[in-house]
């Protein structure tokens, strides 16, 4: 390995314990802090896909007890981005990651430390509406959409 990467993943897991220890500190939420693990490359294709637009139409009561709905695929440059979200009513209890990008080492490896991260914040959020973790723009944004994808068809 390079010293480059090997640079480039040391200041990836410093981010990382920088964001774990102002969170324990009580400092900001995490999703209200800016994250900056390492610096964003501009996209070489178009940015990640919207998903299908919910259903128009009335709105029924959420299922009664723990469902999983699933979020739709999304689309990035660096391969797609996919999760399942578990409610008890309307409360989210858990993201399962199904997806990530896979297009090459280094995509694989960001998912890697950005999705327990947004999976945290989703949590505390209990929105799709988080901060991008930095080194994983296009991931960060495919599990936001995907996680809006499956609150909104959450009803039934």
């Amino acid at each position: 390995m390079s010293n480059r990467r090997l640079a480039g993943l040391a200041g990836l897991l410093a981010g990382i314990g920088l964001l774990v220890a102002a969170k324990a500190a009580g400092g900001q939420p995490a999703h209200q802090q800016q994250a900056a693990l390492l610096p964003v490359a501009p996209p070489t294709t178009q940015p990640a896909t919207q998903g299908t637009p919910p259903p128009t139409g009335g709105t029924t009561a959420p299922p009664a007890g723990p469902h999983t709905v699933d979020g739709s695929v999304i689309d990035t440059p660096y391969g797609s981005v996919q999760v399942a979200v578990v409610f008890d009513g309307t409360k989210i209890t858990d993201v399962q990651t199904k997806q990530t990008p896979d297009i090459d080492g280094r995509s694989v490896r960001l998912a890697e430390l950005a999705t327990p991260i947004l999976r945290q914040e989703v949590l505390s959020a209990q929105s799709a509406h988080v901060d991008t973790v930095s080194g994983a723009t296009y991931t960060s944004d495919g599990y936001a959409q995907s996680v809006q994808y499956a609150i909104d068809h959450s009803h039934g």
